[in-house]
């Protein structure tokens, strides 16, 4: 069953088509990679999806809903989450802080109870402290939790975007370029940890990478966008063998 469907989705701005008459969908529980080059229209796509842009044409379909005139946080609430390509922390917060901000979108206490410290309220503190440090645990952040996200190193700090991103309880998670600026050996770990957070959170998954060893490792299904069109989409190994993307893209001795 589909959770996301893209019906002939394109953005304008200005004459410009940054991306155009996109029909794509992703099923539940499905991992999805999008590829391509830099500006051919794959963190647009991202932003379509989660309200920062509205369709010029088309439409976007989460879980049976049709969110054009959705605002960003209307769509987050209902289950898309996402991290971005350059790294957005509350850089002067703690890990678990970081993550306590996105989980009070899960809260369940009214504004009253707040306001008056009620035992609701502080019912579901705790609950929401649990989760945020379940989703800290489940990328390995647990012994960091009290350092500010400024002093942890660049791989860490990519892992608690990630981290982040789970504590909204999403169905559908955005990751976008969640390798870039790690060693090998932190992109090993990354994709281990994308497939255990997969299965723990239940949460289905599309990816922007440009690491075609981490698409390839970890995609059973890809995309592949080239100027705003998508020109491919298949197994990882009918991606590596598609003429269009070798030469557009990956160059036969990349894959």
């Amino acid at each position: 069953m589909s959770l996301l469907e893209l019906r002939g989705v394109t953005r304008r701005f200005g004459g410009l088509a940054a991306v155009s008459n996109i029909t794509a969908h992703v099923d539940t529980g499905e991992l999805v990679g999008l590829i391509g080059p830099n500006g051919a229209g794959k963190t647009t796509l991202f932003n379509l999806l989660t309200g920062v842009y509205a369709p010029s044409e088309g439409a976007v379909v989460f879980d049976g809903r049709d969110t054009r005139g959705m605002r960003p946080c209307r769509i987050a609430a209902l289950g898309i989450a996402r991290t971005f390509q350059n790294i957005r922390l509350f850089r002067e917060l703690t890990a678990l802080q970081n993550v306590k901000v996105a989980v009070n979108l899960r809260a369940r206490a009214s504004l009253f109870s707040a306001v008056i410290d009620t035992m609701g309220q502080r019912a579901d503190d705790a609950r929401l402290e649990a989760l945020a440090r379940e989703c800290l645990t489940a990328m390995g952040l647990e012994h960091v939790g009290d350092n500010r996200s400024c002093d942890l190193p660049y791989g860490l700090q990519r892992r608690l975007e990630i981290s982040r991103a789970l504590a909204t309880r999403p169905k559908l998670l955005l990751l976008d370029e969640p390798a870039a600026g790690m060693n090998p050996f932190e992109k090993q770990d990354l994709m281990q940890l994308i497939r255990t957070v997969q299965t723990t959170f239940n949460v289905t998954v599309l990816l922007i990478e440009h690491d075609m060893k981490v698409v390839m490792g970890i995609c059973k299904r890809i995309y592949v966008l080239d100027y705003g069109q998508l020109i491919a989409e298949g197994t990882p190994a009918e991606i590596r063998a598609n003429p269009k993307v070798i030469a557009a893209y990956l160059g036969e001795e990349t894959i």
